[in-house]
């Protein structure tokens, strides 16, 4: 392992203790300084970019715990491993309350000291890496609360800034857990009906008779329960914008209504003979293909004309891995907030996890995942053993299995080798993710040589470093 440009301090008045730590982190290429006492220690530290100190506790003159605050002070960033010689002391307890990264206890196992090293320059990486990331973020990476900087997401951000003087329908596809509300809401409110009411209605979520008089509003005692007049959200949403969420779902008969009222501007509540003139704006979102529901007579064509005047495809998390990070910096921020954590960020294995699974579920699933790890983690890095592996690939593997041979008995065609690939790529990320990224462990596990891991890897193109 590389380790080129990172000094790393030794402190510990035990010369022997120093050769010894010395010439085992050279030999893992990081640059060593050494101090007998904490006093030499804060001159190297004034001199010199330290990335990591390891500290005894017990020294003259200025001990271990004493140097940990100062260096806090200066610097709460620089992690500092701290060596003791009892199994559990007041002091290293004391230390790890200031904010030591670990304790280790002599004699200590070097290997074991190797790992404590490497975990600590990497979460100091990874603070770093969060840091200049947030510094980054501007209108175009957090636009209107929504987080991308991929090619696809920013593409949108121009198109909804473009039409902001624009007053045409639009029609945002994607899958579900992409975030088509939160672009209706961007839409909303970057047009000229901003200071005006977003009223949004899931269509799938209520029966045909409800969802009519939910858009159109009713007359007292036109149906059993109405027991007053009730408002429209067409009217509701007058001057304003009405979402319609999930538009592929409503009926055929529904859909003649709505394809009316937004031709003629005019509703009439269920149960009134008069018309209600209506200014609305028509948002509309689908997870279905509506070119395949209207060649299949679910939906009406002249209706998808009229709404998809602005088409927005949004991509699926997986054609927008650049974002995954940013947006696990974004759930990880607001559940801190939520759950009133110290979480930091994310350890290497977790993060290359994240980086290559297929999120099926999206952006909902993302934000899910880190609520429950960000629950049952207990350090201040989540890492894969907070992260819900094990059920996940469980649902996956059923559902991929039910779809294909859903999709074998009723398509003349089977692709088996894609189908067969989709599933050996889910079992090896699964397999990697339990190993924490361990090549060796992975291949032992899988049954397979280092060099068929290897080609696998690169098959299926998965990130590892």
């Amino acid at each position: 392992m590389v380790q080129n440009g990172l000094n790393v301090l030794i402190v510990d008045d035990d010369e022997s203790i120093r050769d010894m730590l010395s010439i085992v982190l050279k030999d893992e290429n990081y640059n060593v300084l050494t101090a007998e006492d904490g006093k030499k220690a804060l001159i190297h530290l004034k001199k010199n970019k330290i990335n990591l100190v390891i500290s005894d506790i017990k020294m003259p003159d200025m001990d271990g715990i004493e140097l940990l605050n100062i260096i806090k002070k200066k610097d709460e960033k620089i992690p500092v491993i701290m060596i003791t010689g009892h199994a559990s002391t007041n002091d290293a307890i004391e230390a790890m309350k200031i904010g030591a990264e670990q304790y280790i206890t002599k004699p200590f196992n070097i290997d074991e000291l190797k790992v404590v090293i490497e975990k600590a320059i990497y979460r100091k990486k990874i603070e770093e890496e969060n840091i200049e990331l947030k510094s980054k973020i501007g209108s175009w990476t957090e636009y209107e609360k929504i987080i991308g900087k991929s090619k696809h997401m920013l593409e949108i951000f121009v198109l909804i800034e473009s039409m902001s003087e624009n007053d045409s329908t639009v029609l945002i596809s994607g899958e579900s857990g992409t975030g088509k509300e939160l672009i209706a809401k961007a839409i909303h409110n970057k047009s000229c009906r901003a200071k005006e009411k977003f009223i949004s209605i899931n269509c799938s979520a209520l029966p045909e008779t409800l969802l009519e008089s939910e858009l159109f509003g009713h007359k007292k005692g036109s149906f059993t329960d109405a027991y007053a007049d009730k408002k429209g959200l067409f009217e509701e949403a007058d001057n304003g914008t009405l979402f319609l969420d999930e538009i592929g779902d409503m009926s055929l008969q529904m859909q003649v209504k709505l394809l009316r009222a937004i031709q003629e501007k005019k509703i009439k509540p269920i149960g009134s003979n008069e018309e209600i003139s209506i200014n609305s704006r028509i948002i509309s979102a689908t997870n279905k293909n509506l070119k395949d529901s209207i060649e299949d007579g679910t939906f009406r064509s002249d209706l998808y004309y009229r709404l998809n005047v602005i088409p927005i495809i949004l991509p699926p998390l997986r054609e927008r891995r650049e974002d995954i990070l940013l947006l696990l910096n974004h759930f990880i921020e607001m559940y801190n907030k939520k759950f009133s954590k110290e979480i930091k960020g994310v350890e290497k294995s977790a993060l290359l996890f994240f980086e290559n699974y297929s999120w099926p579920g999206n952006i909902r699933e993302l934000s899910n995942f880190i609520e429950r790890a960000m629950t049952l983690e207990k350090s201040n890095y989540i890492t894969i053993s907070s992260v819900p592996v094990d059920d996940t690939f469980s649902e996956i593997t059923e559902t991929n299995t039910g779809l294909a041979f859903d999709k074998l008995l009723v398509n003349e065609k089977f692709d088996f080798n894609e189908y067969i690939d989709s599933v050996s790529k889910e079992i090896l990320l699964k397999a990697l993710s339990l190993k924490e990224f361990n090549l060796k462990k992975t291949a032992d596990m899988l049954m397979l040589s280092y060099r068929s891991l290897r080609y696998l890897i690169d098959k299926y193109s998965l990130k590892i470093r």
